[in-house]
């Protein structure tokens, strides 16, 4: 029996419903169903065996540090009290075994003042989505009565804002629509401070293609560039941007590196979901492919984490099979930097997710525009210097 590779990550859905109805959002409204059929939120016990089966991993693995995500639906559908409990295990089963770091992800619209006491107290991280100002982010996050969502998260991340709560802001989550202006998507979302921005592409298969996929030949490049020369050209740096550093880093790393690089794994290889009902499911992007396409038929009642981590369905996931990417993307010269995408953008019906992703010419296109430009400052620099 090989090695197993031990998950580093671990996304929990501790409610399963929204008080938003998100138009883009791949639980709800793209291709699965199975949240009608799980509890509305975690039950207590479940938190406890949950925490139990974490915390088993990281002994039997040695993993210093791990990650636990919160999620949903809107995971403070949870209550005060559930999501306290839920933390409040966590720390207790994994004290003396490994350094976890707890976050939440949530729309903003019903933090208050208890929530970041709470959050301050058990040293909880969170995270807001955002897509921009009123009307950019008014396109997709309304309530299921059309009602704008847009003030109430202004009210949260003031909330974050304030002195005392900027060590639990982890930062701001956008998922792009090539119709906002990415530059002044970038303005809004840098003027509420966040320590980090995520910019998402939005969950799209070959199946059921993005929004203005055709229309250009790189509309979604397009738009990530116009922000990456805003931020990277900025006199100071401002905040972080996940996407971009990861290929900047990969880039400097392939250039400067000692020995050759050798391509890098598919994106996302290092974190399971746990559902409110204890059922283990592959990363959640997974449902814009089609109904079921995240089960794994397995449950922490019956199942431990090595158990998970060895199923062949979970090992060709997480990009650990015999071939992880499609043919063509193992040929291509930047996978390194993209990785291929994420599993779930590389689906359709004929090919499953032997396919390069439906983002594939923006991915190229993205990830050679940035290695190029800081390849040539390096290299500027250096001259420079000597």
């Amino acid at each position: 029996m090989g090695k197993i590779r031990p998950f580093r990550e671990w996304v929990v859905k501790v409610a399963q419903q929204c008080n938003l109805a998100c138009d883009h959002c791949y639980v709800y409204e793209l291709q699965d169903t199975s949240w009608r059929h799980k509890p509305a939120v975690i039950a207590e016990g479940s938190a406890e065996r949950l925490a139990e089966r974490i915390a088993e991993h990281a002994r039997a693995h040695a993993l210093p540090q791990l990650r636990v995500v919160l999620h949903g639906g809107e995971p403070l559908l949870a209550g005060k009290r559930r999501i306290e409990h839920v933390v409040s295990v966590l720390r207790s089963a994994l004290q003396g075994v490994s350094d976890g770091d707890i976050s939440l992800q949530c729309n903003g619209t019903l933090l208050d003042p208890e929530w970041l006491d709470l959050f301050r107290r058990y040293g909880v991280s969170v995270g807001v989505s955002l897509d921009g100002d009123r009307t950019a982010n008014d396109r997709h996050r309304r309530s299921r009565s059309g009602r704008s969502s847009y003030t109430a998260v202004l009210k949260g991340l003031e909330l974050l804002r304030r002195p005392e709560n900027r060590a639990p802001y982890s930062g701001l989550l956008c998922t792009v629509d090539i119709r906002n202006d990415p530059v002044a998507v970038y303005e809004e979302l840098l003027a509420h401070e966040p320590p980090m921005i995520d910019f998402l592409l939005p969950h799209s298969t070959w199946e059921h293609p993005p929004p203005g996929h055709g229309t250009a030949p790189t509309p979604y490049a397009d738009w990530l560039l116009a922000v990456f020369e805003r931020w990277y050209t900025a006199p100071v740096r401002e905040t972080g941007i996940r996407r971009f550093e990861n290929i900047m880093e990969r880039s400097l790393r392939g250039r400067f590196a000692p020995t050759p690089v050798e391509p890098v794994e598919p994106v996302v290889t290092d974190f399971i979901v746990v559902e409110s009902d204890l059922s283990v499911e592959l990363p959640d992007s997974l449902k814009a492919a089609y109904d079921g396409a995240a089960a794994t038929g397995m449950n922490l009642l019956d199942h431990d984490f090595d158990t998970v981590a060895r199923d062949p369905s979970v090992v060709t996931a997480r990009g650990a099979g015999a071939a992880p990417l499609a043919a063509e993307c193992l040929d291509c010269p930047v996978v390194r930097l993209c990785g291929g995408g994420l599993r779930a953008h590389r689906y359709s019906a004929r090919n499953g997710f032997d396919n390069p992703s439906v983002f594939c010419a923006d991915l190229r296109r993205l990830t050679t525009h940035i290695q190029d430009r800081v390849l040539a400052d390096v290299v500027k620099l250096s001259g420079s210097a000597s």
